[in-house]
């Protein structure tokens, strides 16, 4: 290996979700899915998972420190797992899924302690940080067809990492919250003002009142999934509207008693964005009728929800 170039390895659970966050990276040379920290030489993927041979599943990365350094690797790193769970990761237990850093130098070391000790202190995570930091040994690659699975086999690997909790999990507890300065930059004017300023934007003037397609509306902010085309219809009020959200969980409703009326607003919990209002008078046997504005939204169809990383959300249209 030229000397331009040194190794990281890290253990994050399933190896083919840890190859894919690191592989889009500048500076990156190449990402190896394989098997570490065990006894066993050269062991398969069923002896691995069997649990006989004390191996994790590992991604060692070939990077170059002067354009992506080991603390980015490290940050990275941390973005891909639950740092808390001690039995494996989301869906998949057993200590071949258990997270480590393995460290190729005692620079590597120190960082990593040090970047362990920093996410203990922000308070992020309520339950101990149980990653383990240990000094790197063998590292066998692991059969071929595990290498770059994300790029071989996109649709199923984008259907398990949503369905495993991962995606989930990282979209919960990895979210970047953005100060009003970004959001206007990356929001049009009619989107900042309903989503922070709690605006209206015009009736049967916008994007989604009158939209059929099949699929599911996202949170324009944070990508948190909050309707979909199957609860959707047409209240006559000029703006799209819901019988029920996706997940009620994601969604608040506070009393605003704003413009002299006395009404119920719904706000999406990740991002504290304004949505729209919720009212008693729908189809459906709750009788809800979440009246919300297109702007607070993206619409994703439903032939791009694998490849956006919503593939749990399939299901709901089987057999159409």
């Amino acid at each position: 290996m030229s000397e331009q170039y040194k190794l990281a390895t890290f253990a994050g659970g399933c190896f083919w979700c840890m190859v894919a966050p690191f592989d889009e990276q500048p500076g990156i040379k190449e990402v190896v899915s394989g098997y570490t920290g065990g006894y066993k030489e050269n062991p398969t993927y069923e002896e691995v998972c069997a649990g006989t041979t004390g191996h994790y599943e590992a991604v060692q990365i070939t990077y170059d420190p002067e354009v992506f350094p080991y603390e980015k690797l490290l940050e990275l790193f941390w973005q891909q797992i639950d740092p808390t769970d001690p039995g494996g990761q989301f869906n998949d237990r057993g200590g071949s899924y258990r997270t480590a850093i393995f460290y190729h130098d005692e620079e590597q070391k120190q960082l990593a302690e040090a970047s362990k000790k920093e996410l203990e202190a922000s308070g992020r995570f309520q339950k101990p940080i149980v990653t383990e930091i240990l000094p790197a040994g063998p590292f066998y690659p692991a059969e071929e067809y595990h290498q770059y699975y994300y790029k071989k086999n996109p649709f199923h690997y984008n259907l398990y990492k949503e369905g495993s909790g991962r995606a989930r999990f990282i979209r919960e507890h990895w979210k970047k919250v953005k100060s009003d300065e970004e959001l206007k930059k990356e929001l049009t004017p009619i989107q900042y003002e309903v989503t922070r300023k709690n605006g209206t934007e015009p009736p049967f003037h916008n994007e989604y009142w009158n939209h059929w397609e099949e699929g599911i509306y996202v949170d324009i902010i944070s990508g948190e999934p909050l309707f979909s085309s199957k609860e959707k219809f047409d209240a006559g009020c000029g703006w799209p509207s819901f019988t029920k959200p996706l997940r009620r969980s994601e969604l608040e409703e506070r009393l605003d008693l704003s413009h002299g009326m006395r009404r119920i607003e719904v706000r999406a919990k990740t991002s504290d964005a304004h949505l729209g209002h919720v009212f008693d008078d729908g189809p459906g046997p709750d009788r809800a009728r979440y009246c919300i504005n297109s702007a607070a939204l993206r619409f994703i169809p439903k032939e791009k929800l694998v490849e956006e990383g919503y593939g749990q959300y399939l299901k709901l249209f089987e057999g159409e």
